[in-house]
């Protein structure tokens, strides 16, 4: 702790905590030692510590249990603003992915998914429905739409590897794609579906994605805990 920087001492102690868990060094499941003694043992003063870990629990790191003591949950899932699967980037946390597919069908394209895809309102597409869970808890609702004859899904693939994969596997050469980030509030389906109680923030993401000759092969709307869940972006001063 830099008793003599201008940060107070509460957030430079909720920094530590929070880079701790995210880097593996608390693990999921993992308890704290109750404030009194992280006071005595770093010195600091119990409503510090008490700030501190207040802070982490806001953020959905950790979470008072009683009885128990103050427990490290599952780290937040911070995804890079690139082309790539959901299913990869928690693979490659470490946060062991796991899909349950709702619905996996052949209909006619709404309005919004033929657009997206560049066919007509009608036209037949592949639809299909997962929630994807780390450490078997919730984390999104992903709804995907994809040209019928692009390639065929069967339920237990989808549930055993990521859709991208999937898609290179059968030939298709993903190569760019056209994303949305917002935010809506979750209605009662939405919150049963993910464990969030009504009302709770969700991130929202529509992604049309593209093959190597331009032509749209993936549309995708998803939603996303915020508790759990953000993007991350990399900003380039323009010259």
């Amino acid at each position: 702790m830099d008793r003599g920087s201008p940060v107070p001492l509460y957030f430079q102690l909720s920094q530590q905590l929070e880079s701790a868990i995210e880097r593996g060094k608390l693990a999921p499941g993992s308890l704290l030692g109750n404030e009194i003694e992280l006071a005595g043992r770093l010195g600091l003063s119990r409503p510090t510590v008490r700030q501190a870990i207040q802070s982490l629990v806001d953020k959905g790191l950790l979470v008072r249990r009683r009885g128990i003591g103050t427990q490290v949950v599952h780290s937040q899932v911070r995804r890079p603003m690139e082309l790539s699967s959901l299913y990869d980037d928690l693979e490659a946390a470490g946060q062991r992915p796991a899909t349950r597919v709702l619905r996996e069908s052949v209909g006619e394209a709404t309005a919004e998914v033929a657009a997206a895809l560049g066919v007509s309102e009608g036209a037949e597409v592949r639809s299909v429905e997962r929630l994807r869970l780390t450490h078997g808890e919730p984390m999104a609702y992903m709804r995907n739409h994809l040209p019928a004859d692009l390639l065929p899904l069967e339920r237990a693939e989808l549930e055993s590897t990521g859709l991208y994969r999937l898609m290179r596997a059968a030939g298709v050469t993903l190569h760019s794609a056209r994303q949305a980030v917002g935010a809506k509030a979750a209605d009662a389906a939405e919150a049963e579906l993910l464990g969030e109680e009504r009302g709770a923030p969700l991130l929202t993401m529509q992604r049309t994605t593209y093959d190597d000759t331009g032509r749209p092969v993936e549309y995708g709307a998803h939603l996303y805990r915020a508790s759990r869940y953000a993007f991350d972006f990399q900003l380039l001063v323009r010259p």
